[in-house]
């Protein structure tokens, strides 16, 4: 399905730093080791308790850090012609800062929208064995993203973008204050996220995604404990649950959203 979410990218300097932070707020498992990559950085795949794959991690190096890359969270959303993609985002004043094809994992471009948010584009292959398979990092259970949040100078640009781009709609909308707007994102029928305008002063046009914790209150105990800080909330969202914005001891910044409870 063109623009649903199929996954999770840490880009971190040390995943070692983090890995005991994301094992006690979200039970995921960073491996000590990565696969070495082109580039001499590693990458490691994420796994949940459940077995399955959160996402990955990126190490960055001195070199990538030098040439621009920084720190932080990135979703990946499905292009089925990455080309033809490609070409529309372009043409609406999109920045490719990377495009490659890996063998037996897919085709991929990592761009910044025009206002300078990054996200990748994919069309993967699917495991050997299972032509059918469809990935499940997205969806509402602990342990995976359940809401993608672009926080942006210009939301109404950024909606008319994102909708070209992968043809969402807007699905109802928050009241905010003052003339700031939150609109809900659907993607041929799944709500996604949101796209708002309250981005703190002096932070960069940027996608936060939350992962949903088993205990909240727990977690952001754990957030403390582990070397993390809290930047926003807790606030209480519709849907009783109840959101924190955090940043990891490596620096990323990163949604959690659990449960209220009484």
């Amino acid at each position: 399905m063109a623009g649903l979410p199929i996954w999770y990218e840490l880009m971190i300097a040390d995943p070692a730093a983090v890995a005991p932070f994301y094992r006690a707020t979200l039970g995921w498992d960073i491996p000590a080791e990565g696969h070495a990559m082109p580039n001499g950085s590693e990458y490691r795949e994420i796994k949940r308790a459940d077995g399955g794959n959160a996402g990955g991690v990126l190490t960055l190096t001195q070199a990538m850090q030098d040439g621009g890359a920084r720190v932080g969270w990135l979703a990946y959303f499905h292009a089925p012609d990455v080309d033809a993609a490609l070409a529309k985002a372009t043409g609406m004043g999109a920045k490719v800062w990377m495009d490659q094809t890996m063998p037996g994992i897919g085709r991929m471009a990592m761009l910044g929208d025009p206002q300078g948010a990054s996200f990748y584009l994919m069309d993967p292959v699917p495991p050997p064995g299972q032509p059918d398979a469809v990935s499940d990092v997205f969806k509402d259970a602990p342990g995976h993203c359940c809401w993608n949040e672009l926080s942006t100078d210009n939301a109404e640009a950024q909606i008319a973008f994102y909708n070209s781009l992968f043809g969402w709609t807007i699905n109802g909308e928050m009241p905010m204050p003052g003339d700031h707007i939150y609109k809900f994102l659907d993607c041929e029928g799944s709500g996604i996220g949101a796209i708002g305008s309250m981005k703190p002063a002096g932070a960069p046009n940027a996608w936060l995604p939350y992962f949903r914790v088993a205990d909240i209150v727990a977690a952001q105990g754990f957030v403390a404990a582990y070397g993390g800080t809290v930047l926003q909330g807790p606030h209480e969202v519709p849907g009783d649950d109840i959101i924190l914005v955090v940043r990891d001891p490596g620096g990323a910044v990163v949604g959690l959203v659990g449960r209220k409870t009484a």
